[in-house]
Protein backbone atom coordinates (compact mmCIF):
# COMPACT_ATOMS: atom_id res chain seq x y z
CA UNK A 1 0.00 0.00 0.00
CA UNK A 2 2.45 2.27 0.88
CA UNK A 3 4.49 2.03 -2.11
CA UNK A 4 1.44 2.23 -4.11
CA UNK A 5 0.61 5.63 -2.49
CA UNK A 6 4.59 6.23 -3.05
CA UNK A 7 3.90 6.08 -7.11
CA UNK A 8 1.15 8.37 -6.66
CA UNK A 9 2.61 10.80 -4.89
CA UNK A 10 5.61 10.63 -7.47
CA UNK A 11 3.38 10.95 -10.67
CA UNK A 12 2.09 13.95 -8.40
CA UNK A 13 5.27 15.88 -8.44
CA UNK A 14 6.31 15.06 -11.72
CA UNK A 15 3.10 16.40 -12.98
CA UNK A 16 3.48 19.60 -11.04
CA UNK A 17 7.09 19.93 -12.20
CA UNK A 18 6.10 19.57 -15.76
CA UNK A 19 3.26 21.69 -15.26
CA UNK A 20 5.02 24.29 -14.14
CA UNK A 21 8.06 24.00 -16.60
CA UNK A 22 5.89 24.19 -18.80
CA UNK A 23 4.12 27.77 -17.89
CA UNK A 24 7.99 29.51 -17.85
CA UNK A 25 8.84 30.50 -20.90
CA UNK A 26 12.66 32.12 -21.32
CA UNK A 27 12.97 34.00 -24.65
CA UNK A 28 16.21 34.72 -25.95
CA UNK A 29 17.24 37.89 -27.06
CA UNK A 30 15.65 39.37 -30.60
CA UNK A 31 13.21 37.15 -30.60
CA UNK A 32 9.69 37.07 -30.18
CA UNK A 33 6.72 34.10 -29.52
CA UNK A 34 3.32 34.43 -30.32
CA UNK A 35 1.01 32.71 -27.92
CA UNK A 36 -2.54 31.35 -28.41
CA UNK A 37 -5.17 30.42 -25.82
CA UNK A 38 -7.22 27.79 -26.36
CA UNK A 39 -6.51 28.72 -30.72
CA UNK A 40 -6.95 32.30 -30.16
CA UNK A 41 -4.22 35.14 -30.30
CA UNK A 42 -3.40 36.34 -27.05
CA UNK A 43 -0.33 38.43 -27.11
CA UNK A 44 3.86 38.21 -27.65
CA UNK A 45 6.03 37.11 -25.36
CA UNK A 46 9.31 39.64 -25.37
CA UNK A 47 12.68 38.66 -24.67
CA UNK A 48 13.40 37.05 -20.90
CA UNK A 49 10.88 35.02 -18.46
CA UNK A 50 7.75 34.79 -19.11
CA UNK A 51 4.80 33.19 -17.13
CA UNK A 52 2.03 31.32 -19.08
CA UNK A 53 -0.84 29.19 -18.49
CA UNK A 54 -0.60 25.43 -18.32
CA UNK A 55 -2.46 23.61 -20.82
CA UNK A 56 -4.34 26.49 -22.12
CA UNK A 57 -1.70 29.08 -23.52
CA UNK A 58 0.84 27.55 -26.48
CA UNK A 59 3.53 28.91 -28.32
CA UNK A 60 2.29 29.73 -32.24
CA UNK A 61 5.19 30.83 -33.53
CA UNK A 62 8.85 31.73 -32.64
CA UNK A 63 9.75 35.23 -35.03
CA UNK A 64 13.45 36.02 -35.22
CA UNK A 65 13.27 40.15 -35.24
CA UNK A 66 16.75 40.35 -36.49
CA UNK A 67 17.70 42.14 -39.85
CA UNK A 68 17.70 39.42 -42.31
CA UNK A 69 19.20 38.88 -45.71
CA UNK A 70 18.13 37.05 -48.47
CA UNK A 71 19.29 36.59 -51.81
CA UNK A 72 17.19 36.10 -54.57
CA UNK A 73 17.91 33.79 -57.88
CA UNK A 74 18.37 35.09 -60.90
CA UNK A 75 15.36 36.48 -62.99
CA UNK A 76 14.98 36.84 -66.48
CA UNK A 77 13.62 40.36 -67.16
CA UNK A 78 12.93 42.40 -70.51
CA UNK A 79 14.05 45.35 -71.43
CA UNK A 80 11.95 48.32 -73.05
CA UNK A 81 14.21 47.45 -76.44
CA UNK A 82 13.56 43.99 -76.10
CA UNK A 83 16.87 42.21 -74.92
CA UNK A 84 16.50 39.79 -71.68
CA UNK A 85 18.56 40.27 -69.44
CA UNK A 86 19.44 38.29 -65.99
CA UNK A 87 19.03 40.31 -62.82
CA UNK A 88 20.12 39.17 -59.45
CA UNK A 89 18.65 40.84 -56.35
CA UNK A 90 19.71 40.75 -52.57
CA UNK A 91 16.83 42.02 -50.11
CA UNK A 92 17.35 43.53 -46.77
CA UNK A 93 13.94 43.08 -44.67
CA UNK A 94 13.37 43.08 -40.70
CA UNK A 95 10.11 42.09 -38.48
CA UNK A 96 8.93 45.02 -36.92
CA UNK A 97 5.77 43.25 -35.77
CA UNK A 98 5.47 39.74 -35.15
CA UNK A 99 1.62 38.98 -34.84
CA UNK A 100 1.15 40.54 -38.75
CA UNK A 101 3.55 38.79 -39.84
CA UNK A 102 2.25 35.60 -38.42
CA UNK A 103 -1.27 36.27 -39.16
CA UNK A 104 -1.65 38.30 -42.27
CA UNK A 105 0.09 36.35 -44.47
CA UNK A 106 1.37 32.82 -44.89
CA UNK A 107 4.44 33.13 -46.17
CA UNK A 108 5.55 36.49 -45.75
CA UNK A 109 9.51 35.52 -47.32
CA UNK A 110 7.97 34.28 -50.36
CA UNK A 111 5.44 36.77 -50.86
CA UNK A 112 8.67 39.50 -50.59
CA UNK A 113 10.31 37.16 -53.05
CA UNK A 114 7.13 37.11 -55.80
CA UNK A 115 6.75 40.84 -55.09
CA UNK A 116 10.45 41.90 -55.63
CA UNK A 117 10.32 39.99 -58.90
CA UNK A 118 6.90 41.39 -60.67
CA UNK A 119 8.11 45.18 -59.17
CA UNK A 120 11.86 44.31 -60.77
CA UNK A 121 10.33 43.42 -64.18
CA UNK A 122 7.92 46.56 -64.41
CA UNK A 123 10.96 48.98 -63.81
CA UNK A 124 13.12 47.46 -66.33
CA UNK A 125 10.60 47.22 -68.92
CA UNK A 126 10.58 51.18 -68.80
CA UNK A 127 14.12 51.29 -69.38
CA UNK A 128 16.37 50.14 -72.36
CA UNK A 129 19.37 47.85 -71.69
CA UNK A 130 22.01 50.89 -71.30
CA UNK A 131 19.92 52.74 -69.21
CA UNK A 132 19.30 49.66 -66.99
CA UNK A 133 23.29 49.12 -66.54
CA UNK A 134 23.68 52.68 -65.50
CA UNK A 135 20.28 53.26 -62.84
CA UNK A 136 21.40 50.79 -60.68
CA UNK A 137 20.96 53.60 -57.55
CA UNK A 138 17.51 54.47 -59.22
CA UNK A 139 15.95 50.96 -59.53
CA UNK A 140 17.06 50.43 -56.19
CA UNK A 141 15.15 53.46 -54.67
CA UNK A 142 11.90 52.34 -56.55
CA UNK A 143 11.96 48.51 -55.43
CA UNK A 144 12.50 49.64 -52.13
CA UNK A 145 9.35 52.40 -52.18
CA UNK A 146 7.21 49.97 -53.85
CA UNK A 147 8.05 46.43 -51.42
CA UNK A 148 7.64 48.45 -48.17
CA UNK A 149 5.04 50.50 -49.39
CA UNK A 150 3.69 46.73 -49.82
CA UNK A 151 4.80 44.75 -47.03
CA UNK A 152 4.11 47.46 -44.56
CA UNK A 153 1.13 45.92 -43.73
CA UNK A 154 2.59 42.56 -43.39
CA UNK A 155 4.34 43.93 -40.42
CA UNK A 156 7.59 43.88 -42.33
CA UNK A 157 10.27 46.69 -43.15
CA UNK A 158 12.36 46.28 -46.11
CA UNK A 159 15.31 48.46 -45.26
CA UNK A 160 17.37 48.12 -48.58
CA UNK A 161 17.48 46.51 -51.92
CA UNK A 162 20.27 46.10 -54.16
CA UNK A 163 21.00 44.31 -57.52
CA UNK A 164 23.54 42.24 -57.66
CA UNK A 165 24.34 41.49 -61.34
CA UNK A 166 22.39 42.28 -64.49
CA UNK A 167 23.78 39.70 -67.01
CA UNK A 168 22.76 40.67 -70.62
CA UNK A 169 23.18 37.75 -73.06
CA UNK A 170 26.51 36.39 -74.82
CA UNK A 171 26.15 38.23 -78.02
CA UNK A 172 25.08 41.87 -76.26
CA UNK A 173 27.78 41.49 -73.94
CA UNK A 174 30.38 40.75 -76.70
CA UNK A 175 29.10 43.60 -78.56
CA UNK A 176 29.48 45.95 -75.21
CA UNK A 177 33.09 45.52 -75.46
CA UNK A 178 33.77 45.54 -78.87
CA UNK A 179 31.71 49.26 -78.41
CA UNK A 180 33.90 49.66 -75.08
CA UNK A 181 37.72 48.82 -77.08
CA UNK A 182 36.57 51.26 -80.27
CA UNK A 183 35.80 54.28 -77.34
CA UNK A 184 39.04 53.55 -75.63
CA UNK A 185 40.79 53.26 -78.63
CA UNK A 186 39.00 56.52 -79.95
CA UNK A 187 39.79 58.18 -76.40
CA UNK A 188 43.81 57.10 -76.70
CA UNK A 189 43.73 58.84 -80.03
CA UNK A 190 42.71 61.79 -78.83
CA UNK A 191 44.87 62.00 -75.95
CA UNK A 192 47.54 60.99 -78.26
CA UNK A 193 46.75 63.89 -80.51
CA UNK A 194 46.78 66.43 -77.52
CA UNK A 195 49.70 64.99 -76.47
CA UNK A 196 51.64 66.01 -79.45
CA UNK A 197 49.65 69.27 -80.21
CA UNK A 198 51.22 70.08 -76.63
CA UNK A 199 54.38 69.08 -77.23
CA UNK A 200 54.31 70.65 -81.20
CA UNK A 201 52.93 74.22 -78.68
CA UNK A 202 55.63 73.83 -76.48
CA UNK A 203 58.36 73.06 -78.97
CA UNK A 204 57.12 76.77 -80.85
CA UNK A 205 57.32 78.63 -77.81
CA UNK A 206 60.51 77.58 -77.20
CA UNK A 207 61.93 78.38 -80.44
CA UNK A 208 60.17 81.78 -79.99
CA UNK A 209 62.19 82.36 -76.50
CA UNK A 210 65.06 81.09 -77.96
CA UNK A 211 64.44 83.49 -81.07
CA UNK A 212 63.83 86.69 -79.01
CA UNK A 213 66.73 85.65 -76.13
CA UNK A 214 68.92 85.18 -79.01
CA UNK A 215 67.90 88.95 -81.40
CA UNK A 216 67.75 90.32 -77.18
CA UNK A 217 71.47 89.11 -77.06
CA UNK A 218 72.87 89.66 -80.12
CA UNK A 219 71.35 93.19 -79.69
CA UNK A 220 73.03 93.27 -76.51
CA UNK A 221 76.26 92.49 -78.30
CA UNK A 222 75.70 94.96 -80.80
CA UNK A 223 75.22 97.63 -78.49
CA UNK A 224 78.76 96.78 -76.42
CA UNK A 225 80.64 96.52 -79.34
CA UNK A 226 79.59 99.80 -80.65
CA UNK A 227 79.98 101.21 -77.37
CA UNK A 228 83.69 99.94 -77.07
CA UNK A 229 84.54 100.78 -80.10
CA UNK A 230 82.78 104.42 -80.11
CA UNK A 231 85.33 104.46 -76.49
CA UNK A 232 88.37 102.84 -78.49
CA UNK A 233 87.85 105.95 -81.22
CA UNK A 234 87.39 108.85 -78.43
CA UNK A 235 90.61 107.05 -76.60
CA UNK A 236 92.81 106.93 -79.94
CA UNK A 237 91.21 110.78 -80.70
CA UNK A 238 91.98 111.73 -77.12
CA UNK A 239 95.29 110.67 -77.14
CA UNK A 240 96.24 112.02 -80.90
CA UNK A 241 94.94 115.31 -79.21
CA UNK A 242 97.20 115.16 -76.64
CA UNK A 243 100.52 114.21 -78.44
CA UNK A 244 99.38 116.98 -80.80
CA UNK A 245 101.43 114.81 -83.83
CA UNK A 246 103.44 116.37 -86.49
CA UNK A 247 102.26 116.04 -90.13
CA UNK A 248 105.14 114.25 -91.05
CA UNK A 249 103.82 111.67 -88.67
CA UNK A 250 100.67 111.52 -90.23
CA UNK A 251 102.64 111.26 -94.05
CA UNK A 252 104.30 108.47 -92.59
CA UNK A 253 101.69 106.62 -91.37
CA UNK A 254 99.61 107.18 -94.91
CA UNK A 255 102.50 105.86 -96.39
CA UNK A 256 102.26 102.65 -94.68
CA UNK A 257 98.50 101.94 -95.29
CA UNK A 258 99.28 102.14 -99.23
CA UNK A 259 100.34 98.71 -98.97
CA UNK A 260 97.03 97.17 -97.35
CA UNK A 261 95.23 98.96 -100.02
CA UNK A 262 96.72 97.28 -102.74
CA UNK A 263 96.33 93.44 -100.29
CA UNK A 264 93.83 90.56 -101.86
CA UNK A 265 93.07 88.85 -105.03
CA UNK A 266 89.87 91.26 -105.52
CA UNK A 267 92.16 94.38 -106.14
CA UNK A 268 92.13 93.99 -109.74
CA UNK A 269 92.21 97.94 -110.57
CA UNK A 270 93.92 100.41 -109.17
CA UNK A 271 93.35 104.60 -109.45
CA UNK A 272 96.56 105.81 -110.02
CA UNK A 273 97.01 109.77 -110.64
CA UNK A 274 98.18 110.99 -113.89
CA UNK A 275 101.23 112.73 -112.03
CA UNK A 276 101.62 110.44 -109.02
CA UNK A 277 105.38 110.80 -109.51
CA UNK A 278 105.10 114.80 -109.20
CA UNK A 279 102.77 114.01 -106.50
CA UNK A 280 105.15 111.85 -104.75
CA UNK A 281 108.27 114.29 -105.08
CA UNK A 282 106.38 117.23 -103.50
CA UNK A 283 105.07 114.86 -100.85
CA UNK A 284 108.86 113.95 -100.21
CA UNK A 285 109.95 117.63 -100.19
CA UNK A 286 106.86 118.75 -98.20
CA UNK A 287 108.34 115.83 -95.59
CA UNK A 288 111.31 117.12 -95.60
CA UNK A 289 110.38 120.98 -95.05
CA UNK A 290 107.67 120.38 -92.89
CA UNK A 291 109.99 120.62 -89.64
CA UNK A 292 109.92 124.48 -90.60
CA UNK A 293 106.80 125.37 -90.74
CA UNK A 294 104.84 126.60 -87.73
CA UNK A 295 102.81 125.33 -85.80
CA UNK A 296 103.68 121.84 -86.68
CA UNK A 297 106.24 121.05 -84.01
CA UNK A 298 105.43 118.14 -81.79
CA UNK A 299 104.50 118.74 -78.16
CA UNK A 300 107.52 118.43 -75.84
CA UNK A 301 106.76 115.42 -74.91
CA UNK A 302 107.26 113.76 -77.91
CA UNK A 303 110.51 115.80 -79.37
CA UNK A 304 112.84 112.80 -78.07
CA UNK A 305 110.92 110.56 -80.36
CA UNK A 306 110.28 112.90 -83.43
CA UNK A 307 113.91 112.40 -84.55
CA UNK A 308 113.54 108.72 -84.74
CA UNK A 309 109.96 109.47 -86.74
CA UNK A 310 111.26 111.81 -89.14
CA UNK A 311 114.50 109.52 -90.10
CA UNK A 312 111.70 106.42 -91.19
CA UNK A 313 109.42 109.14 -92.77
CA UNK A 314 112.39 109.93 -94.94
CA UNK A 315 113.28 106.54 -95.59
CA UNK A 316 109.64 105.50 -96.20
CA UNK A 317 108.86 108.44 -98.74
CA UNK A 318 112.07 107.44 -100.57
CA UNK A 319 111.01 104.30 -100.60
CA UNK A 320 107.19 105.06 -102.06
CA UNK A 321 108.95 107.69 -104.35
CA UNK A 322 110.90 104.39 -106.17
CA UNK A 323 107.57 102.11 -106.12
CA UNK A 324 105.97 105.33 -107.26
CA UNK A 325 108.07 105.99 -110.16
CA UNK A 326 107.96 102.14 -111.19
CA UNK A 327 103.70 102.85 -110.82
CA UNK A 328 104.26 105.55 -112.92
CA UNK A 329 106.38 103.30 -115.88
CA UNK A 330 103.59 100.56 -115.75
CA UNK A 331 101.19 103.49 -116.08
CA UNK A 332 102.94 104.57 -119.41
CA UNK A 333 103.22 101.46 -120.95
CA UNK A 334 99.56 100.95 -120.29
CA UNK A 335 98.67 104.53 -122.14
CA UNK A 336 101.00 103.22 -124.79
CA UNK A 337 99.07 100.13 -125.10
CA UNK A 338 95.65 101.45 -124.84
CA UNK A 339 96.88 104.22 -127.90
CA UNK A 340 98.00 101.01 -130.25
CA UNK A 341 94.67 100.19 -129.99
CA UNK A 342 92.04 100.95 -133.05
CA UNK A 343 90.58 104.39 -132.42
CA UNK A 344 86.72 103.17 -132.69
CA UNK A 345 87.94 102.89 -128.69
CA UNK A 346 88.36 106.33 -127.32
CA UNK A 347 91.40 106.94 -125.59
CA UNK A 348 92.00 108.54 -122.35
CA UNK A 349 93.48 112.29 -122.53
CA UNK A 350 96.67 113.25 -121.84
CA UNK A 351 95.53 115.53 -119.56
CA UNK A 352 93.11 113.33 -117.30
CA UNK A 353 93.85 113.86 -113.50
CA UNK A 354 93.48 109.93 -113.21
CA UNK A 355 94.66 107.00 -115.67
CA UNK A 356 93.19 103.65 -115.50
CA UNK A 357 95.80 100.34 -114.79
CA UNK A 358 94.72 97.25 -114.72
CA UNK A 359 96.81 94.40 -113.40
CA UNK A 360 97.68 91.99 -116.05
CA UNK A 361 96.24 88.48 -115.05
CA UNK A 362 97.92 85.30 -116.03
CA UNK A 363 96.53 82.13 -117.00
CA UNK A 364 96.69 79.18 -114.61
CA UNK A 365 96.07 76.55 -117.99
Amino acid sequence: METVIGVVVGAIALFVVITLLSALKIVPQQREFIVERLGKYQRTLTPGLNLLIPFIDQVRTKVDVREQVVSFPPQPVITSDNLSVSIDTVLYFKVVNSADATYQIANFLQAIEQLTVTTLRNVIGSFDLERALTSREEINRHLSGVLDETTGRWGIKVTRVEIKAIEPPASIRDSMEKQMRAERDRRAAILNAEGHKQSAILTAEGDKQAAVLKADGERQASILQAEGQAKAIRTVFDAIHTANPSQKVLAYQYLQALPKIAEGSANKVWVVPAELTKALEGISGALGGLASTANDEPAPAASAAASEVEQEAAQAAEEAAAAAREVADAAAAAEAEVSSRPKSLPASPPSAVSGLYQAPQTDKA
